[in-house]
């Protein structure tokens, strides 16, 4: 039997554009003589669809376009992802389901089992799990058909008291598949690999993986689809961050003569760009703006969108105040005329008098502190806003996960932003992102990368003023967000009580800042926003 493996980038809700590749890619199966394709979790609507899933002419557009592609399923065979209605008085009104095609038509439904409800997964909000399951027959082969997660009790520990393969095994499947729409994090996919290797020899059968690859605003899916011995080895990959399409033939298992293998900085950068051409691209826009500093997060954020954009569609705002050193406009010049992109040089300078003038009468002689700090942040916020309003323009957040971690940003300053690009990457990743951009050459001004970060808002200011070194910094930060580990623990690692309950404190407290900020590319396996709730007004310390 030939199965043909089709990764593909689909847009939630998009129906028109999602059947449209389906059925090229059935097609493209058929030429190639394949005896069944594989698509991908949900792959009709979308992935994650949220609460579009509560609209009934939603769910009617995805059963329309399963019976368009089911008609294509002549000569082939299909298994491919849509929700479907539980006709049930009780439970939750949709099964995720996996639908298989053949003979021009529905042949049968099987509903996905275990459903995530933890990080970037809701899936309980709309789903009810499987009341029962089965496998397929096509041309007398098995399959035991699963939808992501129900394979996901073979990793290094059991997420679930059950197993639905366990269940299926009982039918004597010949082959597992499994239509998945697992997101990307930078050591997601060495747990991925592990977990279905596992399944494959705990069960003594080949399986075939089939993800999403492409972003949805926050959630990047990497792709990496694959096919797996029943000895538990990859014989097959599909690319990272790109549609592609591959043909197994079960009958002759043999291994590829290379597996990819990727960095991690490289998967952060991969998958950085993807991320934001796809938000542009699903969204219908094209061009992007920010502020332009010299610090080091402004030019990777500038150099990542000229990859994913193109040099023409990224405008830089060079914003220098009183405060700003020569160097850090000269570097942010030498950047855009590196990169080619389209720049623009505004000083605030006589703006930020007038608002001090303006407020000082208010101000009374109270000493200069953080408010005069913050104009200044605001007033760059105001121009940069103003040029993405005239010329229909996305401004970008170029903030990293340590600044939004501790708080260092100003509200409705820059913090603003449609699309926050380095929110979930901490600054010592930024530094690592900046010199693999240099990789073959300095794009990014050496000087950059080696001066003190500093916010530049008042004489000779830097980062270390009010944040312990960044190295350290983000030691503490990865333990207490990314492995959550408290207070007790943190101390018991050797950091200092002080340190941790000054750090601590700045990551709680800032809560509210977070809760405001744009939309964060997710690259970690924990980022702020969809994938982390905490309470704005909550209080954890030793």
């Amino acid at each position: 039997m030939k199965i043909a493996l089709a990764q593909l980038n689909y847009h939630i809700g998009n129906f028109e554009s999602n059947v449209r590749k389906i059925k090229d890619a059935i097609t493209r199966a058929k030429e190639q003589n394949a005896d069944l394709v594989i698509f991908a979790e949900l792959a009709v609507c979308g992935y994650p669809p949220r609460d579009f899933l509560e609209f009934e002419d939603f769910i009617k557009k995805c059963s329309e376009s399963i019976d368009e592609i089911a008609r294509e399923c002549v000569g082939i065979a299909a298994v491919i992802g849509a929700p479907t209605t539980n006709p049930n008085e009780k439970g939750k009104p949709l099964y995720n389901a996996a639908y298989f095609l053949t003979n021009g038509k529905v042949e049968s439904v099987h509903h996905k089992s275990l459903l995530p409800n933890y990080d970037v997964f809701d899936e309980y909000r709309y789903f009810e799990p499987a009341g029962s399951i089965s496998c397929i027959e096509l041309s007398g082969t098995k399959i035991a058909v699963t939808i992501c997660e129900d394979l996901w009790t073979y990793g290094n520990e059991k997420l679930y008291s059950s197993s639905p393969m366990e269940e299926l095994i009982k039918e004597n499947p010949d082959l597992i598949v499994n239509l998945s729409a697992s997101p990307f994090d930078y050591r997601h996919m060495e747990d991925r690999s592990a977990t279905f290797s596992n399944c494959a020899r705990q069960f003594n059968l080949p399986l075939i993986f089939v993800n999403h690859v492409g972003a949805q605003t926050e959630l990047i899916f990497d792709g990496g689809s694959f096919a797996i011995d029943s000895g538990g080895k990859m014989i097959a990959q599909l690319k990272m961050f790109d549609e592609d399409f591959k043909i197994i033939d079960l009958d002759n298992l043999t291994a590829e003569t290379s597996q990819l293998q990727h960095a991690k900085i490289e998967l952060i950068h991969d998958a950085l760009v993807l991320g934001i051409r796809d938000y542009f691209t699903k969204s219908g826009l094209k061009k992007a703006i920010l502020g332009l500093s010299g610090g080091i997060d402004s030019a990777v954020t500038l150099a990542l969108t000229a990859s994913a954009l193109g040099k023409e569609n990224v405008t830089a705002l060079l914003l220098p105040s009183k405060f700003s050193s020569d160097h850090s406009v000269a570097d942010a010049e030498k950047l855009c005329h590196t990169l080619d992109c389209p720049f623009e040089i505004i000083s605030i300078e006589k703006i930020n008098e007038t608002f001090e003038k303006t407020l000082k009468p208010y101000f009374k002689d109270l000493p200069p502190d953080i408010a005069e700090e913050n104009v200044q942040a605001r007033i760059r916020a105001v121009l940069l806003m103003g040029f993405a309003n005239k010329f229909g323009h996305i401004l970008l957040n170029t903030s990293n996960k340590s600044e939004k971690a501790v708080g260092y940003g100003t509200m409705y300053g820059d913090m603003a932003g449609g699309l926050s690009i380095l929110g979930d990457v901490y600054k010592t990743e930024v530094f690592e992102l900046a010199e693999y951009i240099n990789r073959n050459g300095e794009i990014i001004p050496q000087n950059t990368i080696d001066k003190p970060p500093s916010a530049e808002l008042r004489p000779d200011q830097k980062d270390v003023d009010s944040l312990p070194e960044y190295d350290i910094l983000d030691k503490i930060l990865f333990e207490y967000i990314e492995n959550r580990n408290g207070p007790k623990e943190l101390v018991e690692m050797g950091f200092s009580k002080e340190l941790v309950d000054r750090v601590l404190k700045l990551v709680n407290t800032s809560e509210f800042k977070r809760f405001q900020a744009p939309p964060i590319l997710r690259i970690s396996p924990k980022a702020f926003g969809m994938g982390r709730r905490m309470p704005i007004v909550g209080k954890y310390l030793s």
